[in-house]
């Protein structure tokens, strides 16, 4: 037998350990390559960062890695309640909206959205403890949202500088994502900038053509302005409108024919007394007067609520609105109860006509007894 050599033994040692460690090499690499890409998903979930990819601000040159780097105006970036002139040191109130157009016109689209808003330091933003929004990684000044936000609104205010600066300039980026937790092509963004005039350069006329606060928008105009109702929602709101018709028209036939129906018993039986001669049971002043009292002060009570009723603006629903829930259905009933008013009025006034007949009637012999 040939004895192995200290070479032989060294190199079979070395092959074996190659051979164990390669699996553990592959395993490193694939476990870095997911941390480097986990590593934007998690931080721009908690808003983006100041600076983009390319090295330039997120908030002016927008974002590097969703949607290959390019805008789309498939995402509506939207703000309200900006004033076209700034007073120092007030507050004003702004609505940011960032959605995607696709799923505003009622298609599957994009659920998720975030933002990134800056006025380059001038002034200072703030905002309700309940809103997802935080202080821009890498800008104090600038704020961003803190967590996706489902619907895409968020409310903060801006406090204008406690001096005249000049016209303050802002950037918003919207963007709308999938919620996949990786920047793709799936995912959109939008850039939107505008500027506030310094105190004293607008004057207000007395047409109003200038107006206190705007609403400024980018985004597919389709679907800020032209959005177009598919022939199945036609079809609903018909359907909708058509059962409410149906529904008006029928209760008012129904009570317009019960009123028609009880004037006109009365009516018969009016014509059938003088008739025959026939009339109310003799009823006793003392108990006529006050009954014909009685009767006579409902009916102007009813008569005035009916006509308070007629004459006020507001509508009275059932159940109330102001023991129910937002979003509970209710009925109107207004004109129901105004009817209802007029009526009873009118029932208690021919029930005065009647005790004055019965205070009127001749006394039988049944009723002197």
């Amino acid at each position: 037998m040939k004895p192995s050599n200290g070479y032989e033994s060294l190199t079979a040692e070395h092959s074996s350990t190659a051979t164990m460690n390669s699996p553990v090499k592959r395993l490193a690499a694939v476990f870095i390559v997911v941390a480097l890409l986990a590593v934007p998903a998690m931080g721009m979930s908690a808003g983006p960062s100041y600076e983009n990819g390319d090295g330039d601000p997120t908030v002016k040159y927008g974002c590097s890695c969703h949607n290959n780097g390019a805008t789309s105006a498939r995402v509506v970036v939207m703000v309200t309640g900006v004033p076209v002139m700034y007073e120092a040191s007030q507050s004003y109130e702004f609505t940011i909206t960032v959605a995607d157009a696709l799923t505003l016109s009622g298609g599957d689209g994009n659920k998720k959205a975030g933002f990134l808003m800056t006025s380059e330091s001038n002034g200072a933003f703030s905002w309700a403890d309940d809103q997802d929004i935080r202080q821009a990684d890498g800008a104090p000044d600038d704020i961003s949202h803190s967590d996706p936000d489902s619907d895409g609104i968020w409310s903060v205010v801006w406090t204008a500088p406690p001096e005249d600066v000049g016209p303050i300039y802002f950037w918003l980026a919207g963007n709308s994502v999938d919620g996949a937790g990786v920047p793709d092509e799936s995912d959109y963004w939008n850039i939107l900038s505008f500027s506030i005039n310094p105190p004293g350069t607008v004057s207000s006329d007395e047409s109003g053509a200038t107006l206190d606060t705007r609403t400024i928008s980018v985004g597919d105009y389709d679907t800020l302005f032209v959005v177009e109702e598919s022939d199945a929602q036609r079809e609903a709101e018909r359907q909708e409108a058509l059962s409410h018709a149906v529904f008006s028209q029928g209760n008012l036939f129904f009570w317009t024919s019960l009123v028609a129906l009880i004037f006109g018993a009365l009516l018969q039986r009016e014509i059938l007394e003088r008739r025959y001669d026939e009339g109310p049971e003799f009823l006793a002043m003392e108990l006529a007067y006050p009954q014909a009292i009685r009767r006579s002060l409902l009916s102007i009570a009813s008569f005035i609520v009916a006509v308070r009723w007629t004459a006020s603006d507001s509508a009275i629903y059932f159940p109330p609105q102001a023991v129910v829930k937002e979003g509970t259905n209710v009925t109107e009933l207004t004109g129901f109860l105004i009817g209802c008013a007029f009526f009873t009025s009118a029932m208690f006034a021919y029930g005065v006509y009647r005790t004055i007949l019965a205070a009127r009637a001749e006394q039988s012999v049944r009723d002197r007894l």
